[in-house]
């Protein structure tokens, strides 16, 4: 995996939510945004697949923006940030394996038909004949 994260750039916020003093006056909201076009880190191929497989998380700006007010500590917060983007981005570059279509074997074939033959049968018992 690629470390692009001298690309991603931050910012703090207050966090939201009861807290206290502490809430108040410090911003330990971290903010994570990182350019998917401009980034030297891809190809124009793996820039096409992050942007298709994230475009719920990119804005129209082309920024991929993650934040995080998990911790009470910004430097966590950082971390936590940054992790999180490479970890969504790592997933956005997996392919998923083709499946290989198969048909049913002759004899799940004929199993699926003799079960069938006697359910009918079991029924067929079960009615009244006049």
């Amino acid at each position: 995996m690629k470390d692009f994260s001298s690309e991603i750039t931050y910012k703090t916020a207050r966090s939201s939510g009861a807290g206290g003093q502490n809430v108040n006056k410090v911003e330990t909201m971290v903010l994570a945004k990182w350019n998917v076009e401009v980034s030297q880190f891809f190809s124009d191929e793996e820039k096409a697949l992050i942007t298709e497989k994230l475009k719920n998380k990119i804005n129209s700006e082309g920024f991929l923006q993650i934040n995080s007010q998990e911790s009470r500590s910004q430097l966590d917060n950082k971390e936590s940030a940054t992790k999180k983007m490479l970890e969504l981005v790592e997933k956005a570059l997996i392919i998923p394996k083709f499946r290989k279509k198969t048909k049913p074997t002759k004899a799940s074939q004929q199993k699926r038909l003799n079960q069938k033959k006697q359910q009918a049968e079991k029924k067929d018992g079960r009615r009244f004949k006049f």
